[in-house]
């Protein structure tokens, strides 16, 4: 296989097992096609951010192989970290410098000169929306221009493969669909990005395809759209006039129970159609006011397959 047809990442039953004893990840293997963008998901300590570190080269494996693009991290290290950009969850550059000297000596250490890597941190604090702020101290940045500036700072190498952790952790949803725009734009530029991320409708909205972690397995994976189309249930909250009768109706092959004194918690198989429900309703005198779905598509996907009970990782 030529490097130009390897998939951007393959694991290949990856296993860590820590000092303490703790299995973090239990035989995980995985492709990322080149140009994806990809959703691993996941509660926490189901074995993402140990995945994530075997990866980037900071967590050591107990077993298993890892290739990027064609490139075994056993064989050639070096070489498949050439090919990574990573941008971690937590802020990790100095506030008392400014974005355009982070950029620039992010890249010296990479060995770009700095005639080009200037060049290079003018392009991705554009394409950031920073560079009006080349020049002042990262630290008057806000949370959502310092996370756009640690994407800069990453792409600096012109990295093949992005891999970002959480990256929009703590920011409110108008400076995160801000940095949705960042990211759309690396990826149909050529970049491959894998995601880790608790935002569910972030996934849905970015990424093609997706792996869902739990225990240290991977308990589903594949398309977006696939793996969405498998839920044949879906969920309606209905805020009605007035309180709650004192007995709900009745309707075959749908879950009808009390939400709140004005609201009705209805689960139905999407085959079903809404009329039934409406119809149902209507018989027992109930007068709906409005209506709107429960959960998204992908939350309903991420809580039927991953339970409960974690495991560190």
């Amino acid at each position: 296989m030529t490097e130009s047809q390897a998939p951007a990442l393959r694991v290949s039953d990856l296993r860590k097992t820590y000092d303490n004893g703790v299995e973090a990840l239990k035989g995980i293997s995985l492709d990322v096609a080149p140009g994806d963008f990809y959703a691993l998901l996941g509660p926490n300590g189901a074995g993402k951010s140990t995945l994530i570190g075997i990866v980037s080269s900071l967590v050591n494996k107990t077993s298993g192989t890892v290739e990027i693009f064609g490139t075994s991290m056993d064989a050639d290290r070096d070489g498949a970290m050439r090919l990574i950009g990573l941008v971690p969850q937590e802020i990790n550059f100095n506030m008392f410098e400014k974005p355009l000297d982070i950029c620039v000596n992010y890249a010296g250490f990479y060995g770009i000169p700095r005639a080009q890597a200037m060049v290079l941190a003018e392009e991705e604090l554009k394409r950031a929306f920073l560079w009006d702020k080349a020049d002042k101290m990262s630290r008057t940045l806000s949370g959502g221009m310092k996370r756009r500036l640690m994407i800069a700072r990453a792409m600096m190498t012109r990295p093949r493969l992005l891999i970002l952790d959480e990256p929009t952790a703590g920011v409110d949803i108008e400076i995160r669909r801000g940095m949705w725009q960042t990211l759309k734009a690396i990826n149909e530029a050529g970049t491959t990005i894998i995601l880790t991320t608790h935002y569910l409708e972030e996934a849905e909205n970015l990424c093609r395809n997706l792996a869902i972690i739990d225990h240290g397995r991977i308990v589903e994976q594949g398309p977006m759209r696939s793996l969405l189309a498998k839920l044949d249930v879906e969920g309606f909250l209905f805020d009605i006039d007035g309180e709650l009768p004192q007995a709900l109706p009745q309707i075959e092959g749908a879950r009808v129970i009390a939400f709140d004194d004005h609201t009705i918690d209805v689960d139905k198989p999407r085959a079903m159609e809404l009329n039934r429900v409406f119809a149902a309703f209507d018989e027992a005198g109930i007068r709906v006011r409005s209506m709107r779905t429960k959960s998204n598509r992908l939350e309903e996907l991420f809580v039927r397959m991953t339970s409960k009970q974690e495991v560190p990782a």
